[in-house]
């Protein structure tokens, strides 16, 4: 029998039917009480709703369907008043959905880079590739590829030689390019030290400039061809700056003049800079000559080969190949001797046009202050010699005062006056300058 729910009073304390009214009561009231507490709005006025109960019996399968009819009124309920009161909360959440679904099916907008493909036959293209796919094909992780971005040129200026398992990254300033086994990606290919080193890399794989002879492997080729242009590149540039040097060295510190003094100030800063970058990739190269591992690891690059942990030599499942690759390391070093040597010579010689440049700049200011100290000093003797005949002038207005002396009346008067002045101006300047010659002023 199905009936409204009589008055709590009317039923007996020890009734499951109390029981479960009661139960029913507390968690509908604890599910209304949930949106003040995690929002801390105001309280709602909700209106109380009967909850039928089936009364019959006192079996446990009546209860069992009493309770779940409860749950299902309170379940109802939560949702009807949730809808009600959270209204403007549930259209932001699905805004805020909705736009998390836009920015995931957008992503972040990959970077694409425009580069220059070199492969070992010879063939050169442009290319645009993005981020991953670079990724994907070199076999890199995308924290090696901020060492050659051509976006953070500011910040990885400093030279670099990065062996990877499938790559190598290179890095010459405005040389960035990513050596692979077959190829070479070249990044600002319109810069100086790209078109150089294009230049350089493109004879070296034309099979006509062998002359019969054994070639080395492609990623040798590309790393002697960047080498080979970075510090030809630098060895131009002291070859322009030398004759300048020398000749502002001949000239000065005799001609001081303004446009003398500004061309060496900038045949100086030329030469810092030079120093500078000759110095960085000198540490470069002496850096990968000290460490082996990275040396290996260039020769076992495309083989069937692994370096061992213990003691870092080479393992290759054909015994052929570990010669090759014993072959090749002591060509990688002799290859790396050669430009390292090179490198010393031009920034040795950078470094002593330097020097000489900041002992002339030396000599020109002990010249400037000598001269200013003897200015100094005139200026002083100008100033003694000034006070003598100020004392003089004094004593020649004392006399032009009207008023009488009754020297006035001698003939000779005027001339023991202006013979005194004269005679005690030129005594005082000689005893003055006696004086400041004894204290070593002048």
């Amino acid at each position: 029998m199905a009936a409204t729910a009589p008055h709590v009073l009317q039923l007996p304390v020890r009734s499951p039917e109390l029981r479960v009214l009661i139960a029913g009561y507390a968690v509908f009231g604890s599910r209304l009480e949930l949106p003040y507490l995690r929002n801390n709005h105001a309280p709602l006025q909700v209106k109380a709703r009967k909850v039928k109960v089936k009364c019959v019996a006192k079996s446990t399968e009546e209860e069992t369907e009493l309770e779940a009819l409860v749950k299902d009124d309170e379940d109802d309920d939560d949702v009807a008043i949730r809808r009600e009161y959270s209204n403007g909360s549930a259209s932001s959440q699905k805004t805020v959905s909705t736009s998390s679904g836009d920015s995931l099916s957008l992503g972040i907008r990959e970077p694409v880079y425009e580069v220059v493909e070199v492969k070992s036959s010879g063939t050169v293209a442009k290319r645009n590739i993005n981020r991953r796919h670079l990724l994907k094909s070199s076999g890199l992780r995308p924290r090696d590829i901020r060492s050659v971005d051509p976006s953070l040129w500011l910040t990885n200026s400093m030279p670099a030689l990065l062996v990877r398992e499938h790559a190598i990254l290179l890095n010459l300033g405005s040389l960035r390019a990513i050596i692979m086994q077959e190829q070479v990606l070249i990044f600002n290919y319109n810069r100086k030290g790209g078109k150089a080193f294009i230049d350089a890399l493109l004879p070296r794989l034309n099979p006509k400039n062998t002359n019969g002879g054994p070639s080395m492997p492609f990623v040798l080729e590309v790393v002697e061809a960047a080498l080979h242009s970075r510090i030809q590149r630098l060895e131009h540039r002291l070859w322009d700056l030398e004759p300048r040097v020398q000749a502002l060295l001949e000239v000065l510190p005799n001609r001081l003049t303004a446009d003398i003094l500004e061309e060496l100030r900038i045949s100086k800063q030329k030469l810092v800079e030079l120093g500078s970058r000759a110095g960085a990739l000198k540490q470069m190269l002496l850096d990968i000559l000290e460490d082996t591992h990275e040396i290996r690891r260039i020769c076992i690059m495309g083989r069937n080969c692994v370096l061992k942990k213990e003691n870092d030599e080479m393992e290759c499942s054909v015994p052929l190949e570990k010669e090759v690759a014993e072959e090749e390391e002591e060509e990688i070093e002799m290859l790396l001797e050669n430009y390292l040597q090179r490198c010393e010579s031009c920034h040795g010689q950078a470094e002593r046009l330097l020097d000489s440049a900041k002992e002339m700049e030396d000599s020109i200011a002990v010249n400037l202050s000598s001269r200013r100290l003897e200015v100094s000093r005139f200026e002083l003797i100008l100033q003694v010699g000034t006070f003598c005949v100020a004392v003089g002038a004094m004593v020649a207005g004392i006399f032009g005062m009207n008023l009488r002396s009754y020297l006035e009346e001698h003939v000779f008067a005027f001339w023991l006056t202006t013979g005194g002045i004269i005679v005690g101006a030129v005594l005082g300047f000689y005893l003055m300058y006696w004086y400041l010659r004894t204290k070593k002023i002048l």
